[in-house]
């Protein structure tokens, strides 16, 4: 069947069109995106503001106007951390549900690092044996690891690039002692769960998804998107350390000028690549593998496993 999925995000709202059958590869067939920044629009008490609101229904309509003509037999639609956080979250989705027909499932964390880990274990296979899954979202980090279809241990922390930019750094580029204080706090964070995952066990694999981590990846000499899916990326620890300080020196314009960084996320991506240091360097992983699938092909692989058989 042809299915389209909503991906509400902190940063970016993305449909994805797939044809997608139970037992097999969900393949992408159309995609449509907008950098709506959702998270940014989160204001007074983390209240989604009414022009944050109107945009989001302007792209969930004209997303819809895209599925009909992309020949879509249903949409499901999910929400993360910036809809999940705002304080008129339900009401928002209420309106958008009584506008548009769309019911949006809201993730929480651990659903986001479960969801994830399933697609991870689904595109690597049992051959990996222990996964240890990272994902830096725009508003949270998300860890998972385990041996089986689901993970033994799913966590999720506020570290995420856009969260921590907008939290942490005043200027362009951001005084070092910002960096640094974001630095300190980082690592407490993640710190406080790295026994309550490496208790079941050290990876055999350690993966990575999300944009920020394939944007480093892509900077650090990794093969450009065109290439296709099924080329093997990774991403080493001794890169991202040494690409924290060159980010830091950066301005957002210069940032945006490194291989596969666009102007939208160049700001975060500092943040971004302080998070994924301290998050390989706690867990002692040398190198992660950069999965193309993520927690959109988790949430398809959930609803095709709930399809009765054929």
């Amino acid at each position: 069947m042809r299915l389209g999925v909503l991906d509400i995000g902190s940063n970016t709202v993305h449909l994805l069109v797939v044809d997608a059958h139970r037992g097999a590869q969900p393949l992408p067939a159309f995609s449509y995106k907008a950098e709506l920044r959702l998270a940014e629009h989160l204001q007074d008490g983390d209240k989604l503001s009414s022009g944050g609101e109107r945009e989001l229904r302007r792209f969930v309509e004209e997303s819809l106007r895209i599925a009909e003509d992309k020949g879509v037999e249903a949409v499901m639609a999910f929400a993360t951390s910036a809809v999940r956080e705002a304080v008129n979250g339900e009401e928002v989705l209420s309106r958008l549900r009584s506008a548009t027909g769309v019911d949006v499932e809201v993730l929480s964390g651990q659903d986001e690092a479960r969801l994830t880990f399933l697609a991870v274990r689904r595109w690597f296979g049992w051959s990996s044996g222990r996964l240890l899954v990272l994902d830096i979202g725009g508003g949270s980090l998300e860890i998972a690891s385990g041996v089986e279809e689901e993970p033994d241990v799913a966590v999720s922390l506020p570290l995420g690039a856009g969260r921590m930019t907008r939290r942490w750094f005043t200027a362009d580029p951001p005084p070092a002692d910002e960096v640094r204080d974001m630095r300190r706090q980082v690592r407490a964070e993640i710190g406080r769960v790295v026994g309550d995952v490496v208790k079941y066990g050290r990876p055999d694999h350690a993966v990575a998804t999300s944009k920020t981590f394939k944007q480093l990846a892509r900077i650090a000499g990794a093969a450009p998107s065109s290439e296709g899916a099924h080329v093997r990326r990774v991403l080493g620890h001794d890169d991202v350390a040494r690409w924290v300080g060159r980010l830091a020196k950066m301005r957002n314009a210069e940032r945006a000028e490194l291989p596969g960084v666009s102007a939208g996320r160049a700001p975060q991506l500092l943040a971004g690549a302080v998070v994924a240091d301290a998050t390989m360097d706690l867990f002692e992983v040398p190198e992660v593998e950069i999965c193309p699938w993520a927690l959109r092909e988790g949430v398809i692989l959930r609803r095709l496993d709930a399809m009765p058989g054929v």
